[in-house]
């Protein structure tokens, strides 16, 4: 299936887009889907959410996904 990945800020600097569509599996996970786009990008640095819902690193991102997003830390005041 295809779903839409959008990268926000060191994300989007790693992987060099803002926004794309990539194929991916139900079973896979944002772990790994980054792993295969950019084995260097570290999970820590970062939370992801799938169709605008924080979601686990290592839980599938299922059958129903559409998007999945990389949002670093935010801080403001």
């Amino acid at each position: 299936m295809q779903i839409k990945l959008l990268a926000f800020a060191q994300a989007h600097d790693l992987l060099g887009f803002r926004e794309r569509e990539i194929e991916a599996a139900p079973e896979e996970t944002p772990r790994q889907l980054m792993a295969r786009l950019a084995p260097e990008f570290d999970p820590k640095s970062a939370r992801a959410a799938i169709d605008c819902n924080y979601h686990d690193w290592d839980a599938p991102i299922g059958a129903d996904a559409r998007e999945l997003a990389i949002i670093p830390p935010v801080s403001g005041g």
